[in-house]
């Protein structure tokens, strides 16, 4: 799936027509994951199940090292801009990651988490809507 991705978006660099959009629609069809091939995927990006149920908005930019589950959503919301993910995050299955946000490094996201705003590096985001989880303090 990811192999099929990077050829998509090397076309799609490179102006290639219709191939790249061909590729895409295959990805579609037999992973059920929606990775346009204008998207930046950054190394060891990990697609929890081969993608599946996974949409990622054409103009999302994902950096290195992230494990994204099943059925997450990185998508817009009507508004100009997309989410940018940063280096080492972790999403969990069912998260929504939504509109012009960046998510900072080292970030983990809870499943089914609906986050809208920027995320600040270093923490852990929960709960629809998103709430930041402090960590447990030893007593």
């Amino acid at each position: 799936m990811l192999h099929i991705y990077r050829i998509a978006h090397l076309l799609h660099r490179l102006r290639v027509p219709f191939l790249p959009w061909a590729l895409k629609v295959f990805n579609r069809i037999v992973f059920s994951v929606s990775l346009p091939p204008s998207v930046t995927v950054g190394r060891n990006v990990v697609f929890g199940y081969q993608g599946l149920g996974i949409v990622v908005h054409r103009q999302a930019v994902l950096g290195n090292d992230i494990v994204i589950s099943p059925n997450v959503v990185i998508g817009g919301r009507g508004q100009p801009g997309a989410p940018v993910i940063g280096d080492n995050v972790l999403i969990g299955a069912g998260a929504c990651i939504l509109g012009p946000v960046t998510i900072g490094q080292n970030v983990k996201i809870g499943a089914n988490a609906v986050v809208t705003f920027d995320v600040p590096p270093d923490v852990t985001v929960v709960g629809v809507p998103a709430r930041i989880v402090q960590p447990r303090r030893s007593v």
